[in-house]
């Protein structure tokens, strides 16, 4: 007898449905498995096997042939399980049918039948009714994430017992219900929050670029001696950016779900993530990769921050794998047996020293760098990637009587407001470009349409184009950088101190 069981499979962070294919027919007792399964697909053979005798079924000792459809899309990890076991308890007859067409299966099983929980539920059920798929049955550690998803029933099982009874008596199960009481998922040391700027003593011209930063969008780097608060700085960021939307909390979690990060499988993420990978990441690693591609550290920042701390101890070659999607929000992987997209629309915050020893133009302490050291130093940042950083921003030390003595700055409250307001006059201005959500987005027909200059300011642009040798990018980010100002003071029209301010932030594009 034959039986057909839709699952599904994650290819990026997209979901396409699978076909399980379950034929029991005569012949020598055995398993056959078709359709471009991995290893751990393989090994499900034996999995269900051992699961469905311990739970009580009885196993068709005759050949069993198992189709995964479509045959040339390669079918990964061990969410198969569940709609193997369920196509051969159909196919012997052991459970009804009836359901198995409206239905979409996944979970992982052990060999005592209980179900373990699987990585990817959510973009699943995310794209489950453009599936034409009704319900899914799900793991029941599973069942709250999938649930998020409104208009679609979701059933959560304990063991494969419990969905064979809901097949064969499906009036005496309800659908789960959202849980709202569960508190917000996190990734445990990722996501930073409740860090008040109101820590941080003195460094206003650094305090005034981060509010802009958070403003717009806008990419940073804060260049400082060891000491002077760029890392205190950087963390504080997220606390200053407006809350995730629903679309947007949606998004980050089906990246986090597809990476299998999701600590708390009952809500949306709400807290913009914020990451912070060591110097020693590899390019993979940053931008995403392997044989089978999972998002990396750019796209678990997607709609949030990416902080590289000691920029310039990152080796060049894979700093250079940000430049793409710093310009593109985006990041395409291609292998040779598939080409995925992932998301990467994050803001990008670094720290570096001003030369090896730390100490290039500290009025404290003498620095011991020769300049072709600080050549070198400086030469792992290329000026394409220092082109894409808006703001570039001296950090200096804080003098004795300022650290003892100097009260302490806004709180992150404070500064949130005026950014809240600051991108709701941008999000205005946007109402219909659908694409767009913060100024640094903006394209070079947006900068035509909503960064004129009048002749003031159009001449103090090409004054700091001509002294700074900046390139076409540059000089864009400038207008995108000056749009933030004056939205944070309340201003339809670009002044010339806009641009004037937003040019000083330009000045460390190449630091010797």
């Amino acid at each position: 007898m034959l039986a057909r069981v839709w699952s599904a499979s994650i290819v990026g962070i997209d979901a396409i449905k699978v076909g399980v294919e379950v034929d029991v027919s005569g012949g020598l007792p055995a398993i056959v498995m078709l359709g471009l399964p991995d290893s751990a697909v393989q090994e499900s053979k034996e999995r269900v096997k051992a699961t469905l005798k311990n739970a009580g079924f009885a196993f068709p000792m005759r050949k069993i042939v198992i189709n995964l459809t479509p045959a040339d899309l390669r079918k990964e990890g061990p969410c198969f399980d569940l709609p193997i076991s369920v196509g051969i308890l159909a196919a012997s007859e052991q459970v009804n049918p009836d359901l198995l067409g409206d239905f979409l299966f996944l979970g992982e099983v052990s060999l005592d039948g209980s179900l373990r929980p699987v990585a990817g539920v959510l973009p699943i059920a995310a794209a489950a009714q453009n599936m034409g798929i009704t319900a899914l049955v799900v793991p029941a550690d599973n069942a709250q994430e999938a649930a998020v998803v409104k208009g679609l029933n979701v059933y959560g099982f304990e063991n494969i017992s419990e969905v064979a009874d809901f097949l064969n008596n499906p009036t005496g199960y309800k659908p789960v219900q959202l849980d709202e009481t569960v508190e917000e998922c996190h990734e445990d040391g990722e996501f930073i929050h409740h860090l008040d700027l109101k820590d941080v003593k003195g460094q206003a011209h650094a305090r005034r670029a981060l509010e802009i930063a958070a403003a717009g969008g806008h990419n940073l780097i804060f260049v400082g001696p060891p000491g002077s608060g760029k890392t205190m700085l950087a963390r504080r960021l997220p606390d200053i950016l407006p809350p995730l939307g629903f679309d947007e909390s949606l998004e980050v979690t089906r990246i986090y779900s597809v990476a299998g990060l999701l600590k708390n499988r009952g809500t949306l993420i709400r807290d913009r993530p914020f990451r912070s990978p060591h110097h020693s990441a590899s390019g993979p690693s940053l931008v995403g990769g392997g044989s089978y591609p999972r998002p990396g550290e750019i796209s678990l920042s997607h709609r949030g921050v990416l902080f590289l701390d000691e920029l310039t101890e990152f080796k060049r070659d894979v700093l250079e794998f940000l430049r793409q999607p710093l310009e593109d929000g985006q990041v395409t992987i291609s292998r040779t047996k598939q080409s995925v997209m992932f998301p990467a629309q994050f803001t990008l915050v670094a720290s570096t020293n001003p030369c090896p020893c730390g100490f290039y133009g500290d009025t404290i302490e003498q620095c011991t760098c020769s300049p072709n050291k600080r050549e070198q130093y400086w030469g792992k940042l290329s000026g394409p990637l220092m082109d894409r950083i808006d703001l570039q921003v001296a950090v200096n030390r804080l003098k004795p009587e300022e650290i003892t003595q100097q009260p302490n700055g806004e709180t992150s409250a404070t500064v949130r407001e005026r950014v809240l307001v600051a991108r709701k006059r941008a999000s205005k201005r946007f109402a219909k470009e659908k694409t767009l959500r913060c100024n640094a987005q903006m394209q070079s027909r947006h900068l035509q349409k909503w960064c004129k200059l009048d002749d003031a300011s159009r001449n103090l642009l090409e004054m700091a184009i001509r002294k700074l040798s900046l390139s076409a990018r540059a000089s864009d980010r400038i207008l995108k950088v000056a749009r933030t100002i004056a939205d944070l003071a309340g201003d339809e029209n670009l002044q010339p101190h806009h641009v004037a301010e937003a040019v000083q932030y330009r000045t460390i594009d190449r630091m010797q």
